[in-house]
């Protein structure tokens, strides 16, 4: 989560909302890592998320990444929780919980819904405290 947190600081310094992503293997090796850019790429689905996958799957040569855990400061948005389910990650953590947009359960529950054909364990919360500062201080500074 740490290492998350540096990026997520990286898209703060591009002027980016301060996310970012790791996804390790089982191994503990890091697959894929990724920072909020849609802004500088002109693409609203470019999340730390889905940049952090994007990459692990071009490097293990599969769109599937089970038994991978992807570390995020924020709590999931819709659109990246469903692709979590796609990419069949086993876990997810995550730093700070978003009561605006989240997916896992702060406004929807993408990552746990019953009828999906795949499971993610998930962890909120994990250095909370500093991921939530990092963003509030974002946005309090554009105000």
């Amino acid at each position: 989560m740490r290492h998350a947190l540096a990026l997520a600081r990286r898209a703060a310094d591009a002027g980016e909302v301060p996310v970012g992503a790791v996804l390790v293997g089982a191994d503990g090796v890091l697959l894929g890592e990724g920072w909020n850019r849609p802004i500088a790429a002109h693409d609203p689905s470019a999340h730390a998320e889905l940049i952090a996958v994007r990459a692990a799957a071009a490097r293990v040569g599969n769109y599937r990444l089970p038994d991978t855990t992807l570390y995020v400061t924020l709590e999931p948005c819709v659109m990246c929780a469903g692709m979590l389910i796609h990419a069949r990650v086993a876990r997810l953590v995550f730093g700070a919980w978003d009561p605006k947009a989240g997916a896992v359960q702060s406004v929807y529950d993408v990552i746990a819904a019953p009828r999906l054909n795949h499971a993610l364990a998930w962890t909120g919360g994990v250095l909370e405290a500093e991921c939530g500062a990092l963003l509030r201080e974002f946005f309090r500074a554009r105000r």
